[in-house]
């Protein structure tokens, strides 16, 4: 009788330890996740804002530099498309994304 005692309070002390373990690994995988959030996403948020921001405040004459390296300057802006001058030939105008500017530097006035 005395085992069957026995085999009852291990079975006890296994679902309160169980217990435990699940709240552990549920707080281990919550702390990972905002760890993920605050070192990955936000980061890359910020970063999509400002390049956004920049693209925004594009004018026409501002100097840019596309993905490729190339400087230029802006001669037209639409709403998804710029059309950018290249070197001092006035003939080598191209049309292209907003997306492929790096870098604007603003026009001296």
């Amino acid at each position: 009788m005395l085992t069957g005692y026995g085999l009852l309070l291990t079975e006890n002390a296994g679902a309160a330890t169980g217990g435990a373990v699940g709240v552990s690994y549920i707080i281990s995988i919550v702390a990972m996740v905002a760890i993920f959030y605050f070192f990955l996403l936000r980061p890359q948020k910020k970063e999509q804002k400002k390049i956004q921001e920049m693209l925004q405040a594009m004018e026409v004459g501002d100097v840019v530099v596309t993905t490729s390296g190339f400087y230029g300057v802006l001669i037209d802006i639409t709403e998804e498309d710029v059309i950018v001058e290249f070197g001092s030939n006035k003939n080598c105008r191209i049309p292209m994304r907003k997306s492929a500017i790096a870098q604007v530097e603003k026009a001296e006035k």
